[in-house]
């Protein structure tokens, strides 16, 4: 095995400051723990790669998941998520997941998210694949993301000249800082971050950004694949630096393929169309060349079975008819309801020539969302002191394998106010002290940004919708080649910048996440192995932890579904 490196290759930091926790990302997630920590420590640093707004919750289409109606339960919203999840949620994590989910939602109200309200006035509640409640609110239709980002960053706004919380935008963690290893040569706590500014002035550049804890926001690992719903963002970078940094991460083998994203032939790259879940929780259908409902004889619940039994559906249907789609149907839906219910996804596909009252809409599965990640506690503690992780770069334990519709925007809400909550205790009761970094050993890397279409082929091929072990040793095979290649000294081909620092994350994720799937033998929620086509609980209802150890090889471990 070609081993990991430590640090990425980067200019000496120019200039340092501090705070008391670093909130890096700018999501439901990041933007809920900055806001609950302004109030309880002195500093809060917020660090977002884009602005404020650019975070990922700005693209959710669909909504978020939360017992509010009377005739619901937490314990039903509990039920649904286990199951979805395919035997390895931590049952813990969701409960405190369902049971404070609703009283999230309305502090997020309280901070100015405008839900789809009823003539009753309450929140207006549908149903999406996998719950057997009407327990989804949205706002604007198909623009939930959008409205609950813009009320988080109206809020944040207006403290921006708070002396106590400081904002960085384009800016990019290039590593985590840590204390000095201990005697077993593993890094030490986590004490702060580098991070690329893009601007003007004294901060600019590479400098160090100090703290008593780091909460890692980060979102997804999209751009790892070929064609992902993330935005071009998402390029695994909290994942792929807590690694290095010496912290575990889970269940990065479940990567959620959205069934429904729009099919724009086979040379479509980046971040493509979501044609969102919703739809078809409004009554659209899938259907084949042949115009035939193909879900009905596969599950109970048809087009609203979990996310990857549909996706799965897909795949095997178009395998079926040696095709690259299907398509969703909406048209007996009506023009006035589709344009009122889905105005963004209607002004998408109008940009693209499609009338959705009209038309048939070719979709395909694309990388949607990454079940795994950073492995924590419940209160959002890595295995790693001083460091943080929630929303999509976390692995809570409550999506297990496959997360249920519309959890993840609850998630962040929940456990961003949990980890915020946790950190500012540690840090008020003197738990958690500024500690000095210090270099870690080995070598650096950089990876040339135009090897990332290439790494990106080699996840698509082995660690896509569908895997077996054959595709997944060779994918194996081939990234080793590459970290081999660039990751020693003298290897530098380039400046250290942007692009070469995300393309060797997008490789240090894509790596991990297929080692971690070829370790697993068995089809399980996210993870289709037509080699293992089954689940095997006798030997795989285990979550796998991945980290490296001191000599920088991938270490995959048999953990258990709560830490």
């Amino acid at each position: 095995m070609t081993s990991f490196v430590r640090h990425l290759a980067a200019p000496s930091p120019g200039w340092t400051i501090s705070a008391d926790v670093i909130v890096v990302g700018s999501g439901i997630a990041g933007l809920t723990a900055a806001l609950e920590l302004r109030t309880k420590v002195d500093r809060v640093l917020v660090v977002t790669k884009g602005v404020l707004s650019s975070g990922s919750t700005v693209w959710a289409q669909g909504g978020i998941a939360a017992a509010l109606d009377p005739e619901d339960t937490p314990e039903e919203h509990l039920e649904d998520t286990l199951v979805a999840g395919a035997g390895l949620c931590s049952p813990e994590a969701v409960r405190a997941l369902v049971t404070e989910g609703p009283d999230r939602v309305r502090d997020l109200v309280a901070r100015g998210a405008h839900f789809d309200m009823g003539p009753d006035g309450g929140i207006t509640l549908s149903r999406e694949g996998g719950h057997h409640r009407d327990r989804i609110a949205h706002a604007g239709g198909d623009a939930t993301g959008a409205e609950i980002s813009r009320a988080l960053v109206a809020q944040l706004e207006a403290v921006r000249n708070d002396p106590g919380i400081e904002v960085i935008e384009h800016a990019m963690v290039v590593d985590l800082l840590t204390a000095a290893p201990d005697a077993d040569g593993r890094p030490g706590p986590v004490c702060g971050v580098t991070l690329h500014i893009i601007g003007e002035g004294s901060r600019d550049g590479v400098g160090a950004a100090l703290a008593k804890s780091v909460i890692m926001a980060t979102g997804g690992i999209g751009q790892v694949f070929r064609s992902s719903t993330n935005p071009a963002s998402s390029t695994g970078d909290g994942l792929a630096s807590a690694l290095r940094a010496g912290a575990a991460v889970a269940d990065i083998e479940f990567v959620q393929f959205h069934p429904t994203v729009l099919w724009q032939g086979a040379g479509a790259r980046g971040q493509q169309p979501l044609i969102s879940e919703a739809v078809r929780g409004e009554g659209a259908y899938l259907l084949n060349g042949a115009g035939e409902r193909f879900m009905v004889a596969r599950h109970e619940m048809a087009e609203l079975a979990p996310r990857d039994v549909v996706s799965k559906g897909i795949v095997a249907m178009m395998e079926e008819e040696g095709s690259e789609n299907v398509f969703l149907d909406c048209r007996h839906l009506g023009t006035r309801y589709l344009k009122d219910r889905f105005p963004t996804i209607w002004e998408r596909l109008a940009e693209r020539g499609i009338d959705m009252a009209h038309d048939l809409i070719p979709v395909a599965p694309a990388q949607h969302y990454h079940s795994g990640g950073i492995l924590t506690d419940l209160r959002g503690r890595t295995t790693q002191q001083g460091l943080y992780a929630i929303g999509e770069a976390a692995c809570t334990g409550v999506h297990g394998a496959n997360r249920l519709a519309s959890n993840s925007l609850l998630e962040g809400l929940v456990f961003g106010a949990r980890a915020a909550a946790d950190a500012a205790s540690t840090v008020s009761d003197g738990t958690v002290t500024q500690r000095e970094p210090v270099d870690r050993p080995g070598p650096s890397a950089l990876v040339p940004a135009t090897m990332r279409p290439q790494i990106q082929s080699l996840a698509h091929r082995g660690a896509g919708p569908v895997r077996d072990g054959a595709g997944l040793a060779r994918a194996g095979e081939r990234l080793a080649a590459i970290r081999g290649r660039f990751h020693h000294e003298g290897a530098l081909a380039g400046q250290p910048q942007i692009a070469e620092w995300e393309t060797s994350n997008v490789l240090a994720c894509a790596s991990a996440l297929v080692a971690a799937a070829h370790a697993r033998e068995e089809t399980r929620g996210g993870h289709l192995r037509t080699d293992f086509p089954e689940p095997d609980d006798a030997r795989w209802k285990v979550r796998l932890a991945t980290h490296l150890d001191p000599d920088g090889d991938l270490q995959v471990l048999r953990a258990p579904l709560q830490i």
